[in-house]
């Protein structure tokens, strides 16, 4: 159904509200404020097939401007906002956006841009405006409220989170058809019983591929999102109280963030709105789903994709917990587990996960690091490692570049992860391999304490004894270090870069 018709048939209904003040955008304040910024991209000589670029927290306009993008047959890039100066000006120079918007809370990060951004046009800034800058609230309030009469489909062009390395844009082509005409909602009702009346919670930054792209179609299916500025774990609890909330998606963090509030706060809040909860971005640990499934209830709901929207994986529940530490089974592509030459492995090995037939993408202005996610075949693949049973149930190994070579053995740090995670003192881990001399590399272990009081050698002993009981010696570190706060991307992925190379930098080697 076409924005405009939502709005007239609910022009009061809220399409979605920021958690924490309360602010509320109607969906009759969607579709004139989109309708306005969509006027103002096509003054500025924008057309279908251009670029823009969103440097922004989870702002009250985030969602109006994407939406103003989608209509106007535009490419979006969110960046992250955690970002610094060097790594936006990469981002926006790469994908070639035409205007930049931000907001005066990055000024810090914007201001030194200013000269050494190529290809933009204009620079326009929420909240005020720094030297260099228009105010794109005023620049909105001069167009009109009717819709541009070009209407076509734009999409999101997002960069990875770049924990291997620089960022990579993935790029596809804009889809054909007319906006509004494609029923936006149509997986969200058929895997997650979304409704007319559905409340869908995102609790993680806006400018994230799922998060975006789950958000975007609740609000063009006509139901109501609840956006939180920043995740807190009691503040997301609350939230699904206070906003009646049906639908959510969560990473497995902050399932163990909200696991490990004191009883007391954590079950004061009444979820039983909750019909569903999705999660995806990185493994969950076995024990940990455990427990939000005994909860929460069979609500719980995984997947498996990314950016590059070349396979969907999902899994519900009561097939979890038929096949524990599952991903679920390809919904939209074949999969193919091979191994370093290319050969399919037999049910139960390891190798490279490829996707066959799920959709087709690149990597934008790289043509090595598309040619290396693509198979002889054609199939692609993200880059992780993993496995099929017996029944097609594909299970999550870790990320190939995050491999650690002991005495020529391979080992895959995620599995050692997940075990030190459930300690009880434990609240975040990394694992990755350190030089050493014999070996090449051994296993390491940061830990991000429950209490920075128990940090120390006491705390190492007893983690890696932990590790020894309940996995292969092989796989447990021989060495622990602390870190008051892990480099963890909000999203839920770890910047493990950032961290192995503070002990490779003496070897002239990282990753």
């Amino acid at each position: 159904m076409h924005l405009s018709q939502i709005a007239r048939q609910n022009p009061d209904k809220p399409a979605y509200i920021m958690a924490a003040s309360g602010q509320t955008v109607t969906y009759e304040g969607l579709e004139a404020g989109s309708n306005q910024l969509a006027q103002l991209f096509r003054s500025l000589g924008l057309r279908r097939g251009d670029h823009i670029a969103i440097l922004l927290e989870n702002h009250a306009l985030f969602l109006q401007i994407c939406v103003a993008a989608q209509r106007a047959g535009i490419y979006y890039t969110a960046i992250s906002y955690r970002l610094q100066s060097d790594e936006v000006e990469y981002i926006v120079n790469d994908c070639g956006a035409r205007v930049f918007i931000t907001s005066i809370d990055r000024r810090a990060v914007v201001e030194p841009l200013i000269d050494r951004l190529e290809n933009l046009d204009r620079f326009f800034m929420l909240d005020g405006v720094v030297a260099g800058f228009e105010s794109l609230e005023a620049a909105m309030d001069a167009q009109s409220t009717e819709m541009i009469e070009d209407e076509s489909i734009g999409t999101s062009m997002l960069y990875s989170s770049g924990t291997t390395g620089r960022p990579k844009g993935v790029y596809r082509q804009l889809p054909e058809g007319v906006w509004g005409e494609e029923d936006a909602g149509a997986m969200f009702r058929a895997l997650y019983q979304a409704q007319e009346d559905s409340i869908y919670l995102t609790p993680a930054p806006l400018y994230h591929a799922a998060p975006l792209t789950f958000t975007m179609a609740f609000l063009l299916g006509g139901m109501t999102c609840v956006v939180m500025e920043h995740f807190e774990a009691s503040a997301a609890l609350s939230a699904i109280e206070t906003y009646g909330v049906t639908h959510s998606q969560w990473v497995p963090t902050m399932f163990i963030r909200m696991l490990k509030l004191d009883d007391a706060e954590r079950l004061k809040y009444d979820v039983s709105s909750l019909v569903c909860a999705i999660h995806a971005a990185a493994p969950c640990p076995v024990p940990i789903k455990e427990q939000m499934i005994e909860w929460w209830g069979p609500i719980i709901y995984e997947y498996y994709a990314g950016s590059e929207g070349n396979g969907f994986v999902a899994i519900n529940s009561e097939e979890w917990l038929a096949h524990k530490g599952s991903v679920g089974r390809g919904l939209t592509a074949v999969l193919h587990i091979c191994d370093d030459a290319g050969d399919e492995v037999p049910v139960g090995q390891s190798g490279t996960i490829y996707f066959e037939g799920g959709g087709d993408f690149e990597y934008h202005n790289d043509a090595e690091k598309t040619a290396e996610s693509r198979h002889p075949l054609g199939w692609s693949t993200l880059g992780d490692v993993g496995y099929l049973d017996e029944e097609g149930f594909l299970y999550l190994t870790d990320r190939k570049s995050f491999m650690i070579i002991s005495g020529g053995v391979n080992i895959y740090p995620q599995e050692t992860e997940n075990l030190l995670v459930t300690h009880p003192k434990v609240m975040d881990v990394a694992v990755f391999g350190v030089p050493n001399e014999e070996f090449g590399e051994e296993v390491k272990a940061v830990v991000q304490p429950k209490s920075w009081s128990d940090a120390g050698p006491e705390l190492a002993a007893e983690l890696m004894e932990f590790c020894r009981e309940h996995i292969s010696h092989i796989k447990c570190p021989r060495s622990v270090d602390f870190e008051q706060e892990l480099p963890r991307h909000p999203t839920g992925k770890l910047y493990k870069r950032l961290l192995k190379d503070r002990y490779w930098a003496d070897q002239g080697k990282s990753i």
